[in-house]
């Protein structure tokens, strides 16, 4: 057990949107530490956004990650001889960060030209209520459902 919980860091908001939430999205999408690399292909991809939906691409964002957020996901836990996938609520911090994983990890995957126009794209099927990323969500819940009945055995 840990003696204690570790200290929370405060993520600044992010020049364009004021947003901590976009720092935190910008900061996954990072690799090797390029944080200004990460900034311009988050922003070419809202500009990509605004341009084919000529909707505010900062709620097209938000509405993007409402819509591939899992609410439950299953565990596994032994008892008895037998490993039991076990349905349980997530925590709003972590339903954030699967949500923006989900998102960067299924825009890498898409077919396209530069991680702007794929991150772009993913965006706006995830808003939509389609793509990878909302799927992977889907499968998650029913999984869940599925399992509804070990739900007993929640630690």
């Amino acid at each position: 057990m840990r003696k204690r919980k570790p200290k929370l860091r405060i993520i600044q908001p992010d020049p364009r949107y004021g947003d901590p939430l976009v720092t935190q999205f910008v900061n996954m999408l990072m690799l090797k530490g390029k944080k200004g690399v990460s900034f311009n292909i988050f922003y070419d991809a809202m500009d990509i956004i605004k341009e084919r939906t000529e909707e505010d691409e900062h709620a097209v964002w938000k509405k993007a990650l409402n819509n591939a957020m899992p609410q439950v996901e299953v565990r596994s836990r032994r008892i008895g001889g037998a490993t039991f996938q076990i349905p349980t609520e997530i925590r709003a911090k972590r339903k954030v960060s699967i949500g923006m994983k989900w998102i960067i990890k299924f825009s890498r995957e898409r077919s396209g030209k530069g991680m702007a126009e794929k991150l772009a794209a993913e965006l706006i099927a995830a808003s939509k209520g389609e793509g990878a990323a909302v799927k992977r969500k889907e499968d998650t819940h029913r999984m869940a459902e599925s399992n509804r009945a070990f739900a007993h055995f929640r630690v």
